[in-house]
């Protein structure tokens, strides 16, 4: 007699991460390639010698400083393993019935439908529009009593379209106000748009809106795992209630620290994966692919039924990018070298034959 497993855990996928291959380029998991800073790398060695003793469980060292950066109250801040980590945690202090919805675009964050399962509430999935974006018109419309969260991720994970600030101000007025609207910003500071949106200002005077960055992307430390939230305090209170203890770890809190006393070196370095991933999207353009435009430090190939055969073929040149089923392709901008060995399999003549032709 085996042990009693939740019979609905056979309907839910489990998360993939991007593959490791030893000796091949891996542009599968949108990291950043640049290493620590010298002042972060110090901070880590630094929490390293006290990993005999647990952390501050409720980071509030960390929430201070994130507090401070956004001109927001402690009481406005949570902190997180990962951001996806504070995702699932919303599902849980947001619904109870399996009636209750979780709403977002698809495809979008693969995580999102994992989460809701998991908290045994409904995944309401609502299709991107034909630019591969978010139709925020059909996300509000999709909005019914038992909807309890509406997730937003901008820029889209895995297509890197990212809409303006006045598009996300109409949707957040057509949101009832009763239904937690969560805009996931992991990829925000690779935006480069004139309405550029920050969820932080929009949510300022919006109970009901609730921002998720991140540490992962952006300023490197994707291997510590540490994320954060915005929002308002009574949120905030009941997120704190169900995070699990200790699962910020020590050095995790000290690298997000430090990381945001060097924050203007580290977001320098966006500029430099912006450049790579628009170089890399005008040179498939001109191959012939269709990409949509990118507000991400990654590009999207919608290539449909033949992703999977794609993402082999590009495993076989020697570069791993990440296939989403029969949607498309997810491909990392990652260092000049590493991005040039892609292109050359990407718009090698015997390529362009097989997938395009």
């Amino acid at each position: 007699m085996s042990a009693h497993i939740r019979p609905d855990l056979d309907a839910i996928p489990a998360y993939v991460a991007g593959r490791n291959q030893p000796g091949v380029v891996k542009l599968a998991s949108n990291e950043t390639t640049f290493p620590p800073l010298p002042s972060v790398a110090k901070a880590i060695a630094e929490a390293a010698e006290l990993v005999n003793r647990y952390p501050d469980n409720s980071a509030i060292e960390l929430r201070t400083a994130i507090a401070e950066f956004h001109g927001v109250e402690v009481a406005n801040v949570a902190a997180g393993c990962g951001s996806v980590a504070i995702c699932q945690e919303l599902v849980q202090i947001t619904c109870l019935a399996p009636t209750d919805e979780v709403l977002f675009a698809w495809r979008s964050f693969e995580a999102y439908p994992i989460v809701a399962q998991v908290a045994g509430a409904k995944a309401v999935q609502v299709s991107l529009d034909g630019e591969y974006a978010h139709d925020l018109d059909a996300l509000a419309a999709a909005v019914t009593p038992n909807t309890r969260v509406v997730i937003v991720c901008n820029p889209n994970n895995p297509t890197g379209t990212a809409l303006g600030a006045a598009a996300i101000t109409r949707f957040l007025d057509a949101v009832p106000t009763d239904v937690l609207v969560v805009l996931d910003e992991a990829y925000y500071e690779y935006m480069r748009l004139d309405d550029h949106p920050n969820g932080v200002e929009l949510g300022r005077d919006r109970p009901n809106v609730l921002v998720l960055r991140t540490f992962s992307k952006a300023y490197g430390l994707a291997g510590l795992r540490v994320g954060y939230a915005v929002g308002d305090p009574r949120v905030i209170t009941a997120l704190m209630k169900v995070h699990i203890p200790f699962s910020v770890n020590r050095v995790a809190q000290a690298a997000a620290i430090a990381s945001l006393e060097a924050r203007h070196e580290l977001l320098e370095r966006t500029d430099a994966v912006v450049a790579e991933r628009d170089r890399m999207r005008d040179a498939l353009l001109a191959a012939g692919y269709l990409v949509p435009v990118s507000s991400s430090n990654f590009v999207w190939l919608p290539l449909g039924a033949r992703s999977a055969e794609y993402g082999a073929a590009s495993a076989e040149a020697g570069v791993l990018i990440r296939p989403y089923g029969a949607d498309g392709v997810r491909v990392t901008a990652g260092d000049p070298h590493e991005n040039d060995l892609f292109l050359s399999f990407a718009t090698a003549p015997e390529t362009l034959a097989r997938f395009l032709g």
